[in-house]
């Protein structure tokens, strides 16, 4: 994780004084177990270079987490992008131009507009180089990016979503890092700490004088707190009415997710399964509805996440005296893997698991799926992107994880495509509260072998 900042012109040199770093040191520090660091690669009177980097302790990033069992850990990239994990770690080492607080003899330079060319990165982001260029150029920049060449074994993508964004533009250097710290995390849509009071505190700071006339400043509110029914009120509330709401963000009566279970268990039940795989079952929650169904005799509830399965046991192990339950079974598995004892089952589930998984890698799973376990059905559910406008999500996804979410015609679409062998009937529903013309919330499909297939 690195941030660099280059100028040129007249009196740069007074740019090692706003930030109060000596350009002949190696500036050095331990921020919370990580090693934070600036140098300067270049300081004349008329061109500057100076590059601030985080070597983060990995080990640390993960100490005090309530899932320490979870594999992920080792796979993310919190290691290496630029996120709010960087800003809050070289937050007090760039504090001094952060609050236009130099020396005295130095305060007329802070409102001093230099010439400046910034890069951070690497940058992982769902957003695209147009949406992340709309953040920034209101502001008078322009934005430019690099990729890391892909050098893949396999077909996986064309392009990476990793990034080294750059900015040149005319700006004061508070103006610069101002503009970071609220716009990083957007673009990053990672959040490692509480939202509170000192976070709208931060935004208003240190988006004051600009962000409030930017033309994605609902959007940006939006992805900094999360929380819409908090944000389409901040200018009439108060802190801490936006602080309580942000505690309890008020949910519908039905959540989209008991919704969305109830369907699946609802058209399961039609299907009248004997056995059934629900997969990417996560704690369990579906998967205790599945055994209460009267016509199964088994469920596997399949999980990658070890910590997962640990809950989804302990919740079957509070209903498997009752009457009727059929207690499922847990199995590690991963749509990656082919698993024989998966074959031939009635009901195969992947409720809200596509999106989640790259893309390019999903018509093999799938293919998988259908030809090679060759389920009686097979039931998908996830996200309608359309509805996102219902929710005021702009640009963003529903989730941090998610590698994409589909239209409701592209969904139809790439269904139809991985059934090309026609073995299966395909069924379209939607599930929650429909709005017009976006449709409802969530988007599934049924899968129905035919008798002949």
């Amino acid at each position: 994780m690195q941030l660099t900042i280059k100028a040129t012109g007249e009196n740069v040199e007074m740019l090692s004084y706003l930030l109060a770093k000596n350009p002949a040191n190696l500036y050095e520090r331990s921020q919370k177990g990580h090693k934070v660091r600036m140098f300067f690669s270049r300081f004349t009177s008329d061109e500057l270079e100076a590059t601030i980097f985080v070597t983060p302790d990995p080990l640390e990033l993960m100490q005090n987490k309530n899932n320490s069992y979870d594999i992920t850990h080792y796979i993310n990239d919190r290691e290496f992008a630029v996120s709010s994990i960087f800003l809050s770690l070289i937050r007090s080492s760039l504090g001094t131009a952060l609050n236009g607080q130099p020396k005295d003899e130095y305060m007329k330079w802070v409102d001093h507009r230099f010439p400046f060319t910034v890069e951070f990165g690497p940058v992982s982001s769902s957003l695209t180089d147009e949406q992340v260029a709309a953040l920034f150029e209101p502001m008078g920049y322009e934005v430019g990016f690099t990729r890391p060449e892909l050098h893949y074994s396999f077909d996986l993508k064309e392009k990476s979503s990793v990034r080294i964004i750059a900015l040149t533009g005319l700006q004061t250097l508070q103006q610069v890092l101002r503009h970071l710290f609220v716009l990083i995390p957007v673009i990053d849509n990672y959040k490692h700490y509480f939202i509170d009071e000192k976070e709208i505190e931060k935004i208003e700071r240190y988006g004051e004088g600009w962000l409030e006339d930017h033309p994605m400043r609902e959007t940006i509110y939006r992805q900094a707190l999360r929380f819409k029914e908090v944000y389409s009120k901040v200018e009439q509330a108060t802190k801490e009415e936006i602080v309580e709401e942000a505690e309890e963000v008020h949910e519908p009566k039905v959540r989209l997710n008991d919704l969305r279970y109830d369907k699946i268990t609802g058209m399961a039940e039609q299907l009248k399964p004997r056995s059934i795989v629900d997969f990417g079952s996560g704690e369990g929650k579906l998967s205790v509805r599945l055994g209460f169904i009267n016509s199964v005799e088994q469920v596997l509830a399949v999980e990658p996440s070890e910590v997962e399965t640990l809950k989804a046991r302990e919740r079957f192990a509070k209903v498997k005296d009752r009457e009727g339950f059929t207690e499922p079974e847990t199995m590690w598995g991963s749509l990656y893997y082919t698993d024989d004892r998966l074959m031939g089952k009635d009901l195969i589930i992947l409720c809200e698991v596509i999106e989640h998984i790259d893309e390019p890698r999903l018509p093999k799973a799938l293919d998988t799926i259908l030809h090679t376990y060759a389920p009686k059905s097979l039931i998908i559910t996830t996200p309608n992107r359309e509805y996102n406008e219902v929710y005021g999500l702009g640009p963003a996804y529903r989730h941090p994880d998610h590698r994409f979410e589909w239209t409701r015609e592209q969904f139809e679409q790439w269904c139809a495509a991985r059934n090309h062998q026609g073995h299966y009937g395909l069924e379209f529903h939607g599930v929650g509260e429909e709005q017009q013309p976006y449709g409802f919330p969530t988007q599934m499909c049924v899968f129905r072998r035919k008798a002949d297939a």
